[in-house]
């Protein structure tokens, strides 16, 4: 077996692992290494053919592999930087060893003094949310069925219905209208969409797509094909209100139900996980709970934009080569930060504050769509940031950012909160 070493390795060679790649090297590391198991780096974005893409981290506006091919030029002739590409990782140990395998190199047993998993995320399928019925063909999640329309050039029907109102069940129902498929119908079994408001005016609205909300199958009708669906409204618990229930004829039916962070290695390494966002539980600098791993990106929580997954990984890179360099400041504080009153989730879930204080930028994500709250960020009593939002949705991640004054007051424990009496 093959026994390699690096600085640092990175598993995932999407955005995440390419902006933390790239970070890691201008922040002084020697030696990184990209593992990525697809034949090429770039990720899930080298499928997303659309616009959108860019507008905060590179200030323009760029389709999917455009993003992608911003940041593969990043690392491009950086002598410091290796990639693997066609390369599965079989297993990661605590002690920072990744078991690797290509069909260039076969088995291989890699090493670093640091590592970031950027793994990204995967989607919910028809078995994870239990649809009754038979096991006809024309059943897709959204993204496979992305990959067949945009990378294969395959169409996989004609007659589409979307279940859910994710991003991407929503950007591929103006994918195949622009295909000349009829969509028949987006349903989504939440009371508001779980989209992004651009997503749902640019491609719902703007195609004349009808969005149920609080609906959802009931049955996939069709023994060797889809045939068509059942559909029935469902009540404030989402259970299926009896006598509701309506058929659309369809030939396709394109699952947009989640995403899940991609954390079977995370898992594998006993990392701490948080139950909400499903990943691992990290710090400001987006180390985990085991010394000299770090994650981030869509395998730590989902982003709703890929230009927060760089910003996101830019700090892993930068904080794994201070490490593995000798140059990290050493924490004095360790600060527990609490979600509460319709804020959800938030990322970082803990800090580690150096003397006199560093950047720490929140991520959060509310429990319900609301108008007119102030977002407030306390320790303690005491009031260290508060934001007017006038709408503040599920879909949308919200972000504020506390100057190392201010994270230099902070002991013990921070709350973040929606202030609703305003």
């Amino acid at each position: 077996m093959k026994q390699l070493h690096y600085d640092i390795v990175i598993v995932g060679g999407g955005p995440a692992g390419l902006s933390a790649a790239y970070s890691a090297y201008e922040n002084g590391a020697k030696k990184i290494l990209v593992i990525e198991r697809d034949r090429e780096l770039g990720g899930i974005l080298q499928q997303c053919i659309h616009n959108g893409f860019g507008l905060h981290h590179f200030k323009e506006e760029l389709t999917g592999p455009g993003y992608a091919h911003r940041c593969i030029e990043l690392i491009k002739d950086k002598p410091e930087i290796t990639t693997m590409v066609d390369t599965m990782v079989l297993e990661v140990s605590g002690d920072k060893t990744v078991l690797a395998i290509n069909p260039q190199e076969g088995l291989m047993q890699i090493t670093g003094d640091a590592l970031i998993l950027t793994m990204g995320c995967r989607e919910r399928t028809r078995g994870a949310i239990r649809i009754p019925g038979e096991r006809p063909a024309g059943v897709f999640t959204a993204g496979a069925a992305q990959r067949m329309v945009n990378m294969e050039g395959y169409l996989p029907g004609h007659k589409i219905v979307i279940l859910g109102s994710g991003d991407i069940g929503l950007i591929m129902a103006r994918r195949m209208s622009l295909e000349g498929c009829k969509v028949q119908a987006c349903l989504e079994i939440c009371p508001f969409s779980n989209g992004l408001t651009r997503n749902i005016v640019q491609c719902l609205h703007d195609y004349d797509i009808p969005l149920y909300l609080s609906h959802t199958i009931t049955k996939i009708k069709g023994k060797d094909r889809v045939e068509g669906i059942t559909v029935a409204k469902v009540d404030e618990r989402m259970q299926v209100i009896p006598g509701t229930e309506f058929d659309i004829d369809c030939d396709t039916v394109l699952l947009s139900v989640g995403l899940i962070p991609e954390n079977e290695l995370s898992r594998g390494i006993n990392l701490e996980m948080h139950p909400l966002t499903n990943g691992p539980i990290v710090d400001q600098r987006r180390a985990t709970s085991q010394p000299g791993i770090y994650a981030a990106g869509n395998v730590v929580h989902v982003h709703d934009l890929v230009d927060f997954v760089s910003e996101e990984a830019e700090l892993a890179g930068k904080y794994a080569a201070l490490q593995v360099t000798g140059c990290l400041p050493a924490a004095v504080e360790t600060v527990t930060v609490t979600p509460t009153d319709g804020i959800r989730t938030c990322v970082p879930q803990r800090l580690h504050l150096p003397e006199g204080g560093e950047p720490v930028k929140l991520f959060m994500r509310v429990a319900a769509p609301l108008r007119k709250v102030k977002l407030e960020v306390l320790c303690g009593d005491k009031l260290l940031l508060s934001r007017m939002l006038p709408v503040v949705k599920p879909s949308e991640m919200v972000a504020v950012e506390l100057p190392p004054e201010k994270t230099a007051e902070i002991k013990g424990e921070l709350t973040v909160r929606l202030n609703r009496g305003v």
